[in-house]
């Protein structure tokens, strides 16, 4: 029987990271695994299958048109999105009459929260965007009647779990009060041993490790390519053994140089992509949510380069004083931070803060 239904966002890889954070923490805390069930799509849908859940490959993938690293044609994406949010919402009806779970929990799928409020069941959203600000110029208009009608969807959710710390200082607030909302704090998977013991089973052992990491789909693919040239043109600059690990995701056709004697490699996908930003001695990132989460917590020092023309990943990427523009000067960005020591780990455990929640949600009786 399925108790525990969640809805996940199939843009990219970071939604379904977070949602195995959580679901491990619940069946830690006594949940079976057979009582979730994952609906998603594209490479999430591989992502959480590999991490032994349930799922069913039942949305289409859907990614950002960047082209150098620039968002571009945003107007024809959002509409896309429109009717992205009428399949999505078809679907999630038709799976959660079918499975008729205790709980809906959904991780940036708001056509979930809206077709499970539609059929009576309760529901959870988790998200750290409670507007969209893609759109300039008259085009805007259209951007805040969507604006509203997302509020509307947050309203409807019995529960909205935001992975984000209200009160630090080093966190933008959204200005988004209702009594439906809680802050969690970041949320990452739990690793599985010590970072020693991990830098041998990844081969890091004797290196200083820069690792480049762009999620899910193409979009990151100017990013790998710069990097790539970045470092093949300072490799021997560093005062120290060093390697480039580059994983490019499933969707990303990584070409690398001649001449580079194993100091470059390349992974299309690993798993457990979180322990490898902890073994990491720099990580090199888009600013998505939750691999910048992971490095937080992991005390990875880290640079974050946003796709430009993204509202989040821009405004995320200057919390941590980066901008689109610093992909130009690698080369410096690689030779200083290097060579800075590990920061320190952090003890929060938003991921069990959430469980926790969504636990109280499933005992709790209308």
């Amino acid at each position: 029987m399925v108790r525990i239904l969640f809805l996940t966002s199939p843009i990219g890889l970071g939604h379904a990271s977070r949602d195995i954070a959580v679901a491990d923490e619940l069946v830690g805390s006594g949940v079976g695994m057979d009582e979730i069930l994952f609906v998603t799509g594209g490479a999430a849908y591989s992502h959480i299958r590999d991490s032994g859940y349930n799922v069913l490959d039942a949305y289409r993938g859907k990614s950002i048109d960047a082209s150098d690293g620039v968002f571009r044609h945003r107007l024809i994406w959002l509409l896309d999105y429109l009717s992205f949010y009428r399949e999505c919402k078809r679907i999630a009806s038709s799976i959660i009459a079918s499975y008729r779970p205790a709980l809906v929990v959904s991780d940036e799928d708001f056509a979930g929260v809206a077709a499970a409020s539609t059929l009576g069941t309760r529901s959870v959203l988790i998200t750290d965007v409670f507007e969209s600000r893609f759109l300039h110029g008259p085009s805007s208009l259209l951007e805040r009647i969507l604006n509203r009608y997302l509020r509307s969807i947050i309203a409807m959710a019995d529960m909205v779990i935001v992975p984000m710390n209200v009160n630090e200082e080093d966190e933008y607030v959204h200005g988004y009060a209702a009594g439906n909302v809680v802050y969690v704090g970041p949320m990452v998977r739990r690793v599985s041993r010590g970072r020693d013991e991990l830098r041998r089973v990844f081969g890091f052992d004797g290196y200083r490790v820069i690792l480049v990491s762009v999620g899910g789909t193409s979009s990151g693919r100017f990013l790998v390519e710069r990097a790539i040239d970045a470092y093949t043109s300072i490799m021997d600059s560093f005062s120290m053994p060093t390697k480039l690990v580059i994983v490019s995701g499933p969707s990303i056709d990584v070409r690398i140089p001649d001449g580079v004697d194993g100091r470059v490699e390349c992974h299309g996908y690993v798993r457990n992509m979180h322990e490898m930003v902890y073994a990491a001695d720099l990580l090199i990132s888009l600013a998505g949510r939750s691999t910048m989460d992971e490095a937080r917590v992991y005390g990875t020092p880290s640079v974050f380069i946003p796709i430009k023309g993204h509202f989040e990943q821009e405004e995320n990427a200057r919390r941590y004083g980066f901008s689109y523009e610093d992909v130009y000067r690698l080369e410096d960005i690689m030779l200083e931070y290097l060579s800075k020591s590990k920061r320190h780990v952090s003890v929060s455990n938003g991921a069990n803060e959430a469980a926790s929640r969504i636990l109280s949600m499933l005992h709790t009786k209308y």
